[in-house]
């Protein structure tokens, strides 16, 4: 089971990667100048490419890790600096889905940023997780905040719903 939870996630991922960088190069091909029907091609195929394939590649990666975290109780410094790195990629994702939609709904008004940075941005965030994932390097367990390595002392009785 964990082995094919694996092979999800990693097949979902280079998905999701992969249309992380792909994406910001498709947005930056927009223009004011466009035409009709080439600004409504592109619309279609950056919306259907982020909703229906990058977007369900993202939760399916996000999904399936979250899974095998608590499956083979990875619950280590290592591996909380690269969630805080998927954090960074989550973001991206989120950007990348708000220009797609303001492209849509501004045609010729606004103006599309550069591809250059985001997919950068992309590319050493996904750099950082695989150093992370392969490296799995020992990290203090003081790099966080205390109130962020301790419980409140508060603890609810299972099946509890808290207020």
């Amino acid at each position: 089971m964990i082995t094919a939870l694996k092979f999800l996630h990693i097949a979902a991922l280079s998905v999701w990667c992969a249309g992380l960088v792909g994406l910001p190069l498709l947005l930056a091909r927009y223009g004011p100048g466009d035409d009709q029907l080439d600004f409504a091609r592109r619309r279609l195929v950056t919306h259907n490419f982020y909703i229906r394939l990058v977007t369900p590649a993202a939760v399916i990666a996000i999904t399936a890790g979250t899974a095998l975290i608590f499956l083979r109780d990875v619950f280590i410094p290592w591996m909380f600096a690269k969630l805080v790195v998927v954090g960074v990629l989550v973001t991206i994702h989120a950007w990348m889905g708000h220009v797609t939609l303001q492209i849509g709904e501004q045609k010729g008004n606004y103006d599309v940023p550069a591809g250059g940075p985001l997919v950068g941005a992309s590319l050493l965030a996904m750099t950082a997780i695989l150093v992370l994932v392969l490296a799995k390097p020992v990290l203090r367990d003081g790099l966080a905040p205390a109130w962020l390595r301790e419980p409140l002392g508060q603890s609810l009785p299972i099946g509890a719903v808290p207020r």
